[in-house]
């Protein structure tokens, strides 16, 4: 076995993956603390709130074409 080989991840199956990857959940959520999850909450809307405030409206104006948003007053 080659060094590179012991940290590939062979054939798994859908369900192996959700097992394993249920079981590391179930550990975070027995060992952090309620202000460690709250922090961690906090930290996520503080990153993905200027995100989404600044993508979704981009977004909206390259999908919607300029026809709409004047039928719409979306402008």
């Amino acid at each position: 076995m080659t060094s590179i080989q012991q940290y590939t991840r062979g054939q798994v199956s859908a369900v192996q993956f959700y097992r394993f990857w249920s079981g590391h959940v179930d550990a975070l959520e027995r060992h952090l603390s309620a202000k460690t999850w709250a922090l961690a909450a906090v930290a996520v809307v503080v990153i993905v709130y200027p995100i989404a405030r600044i993508m979704i409206p981009a977004i909206l104006h390259g999908i919607v074409p300029e026809v709409v948003r004047s039928v719409l007053n979306l402008t």
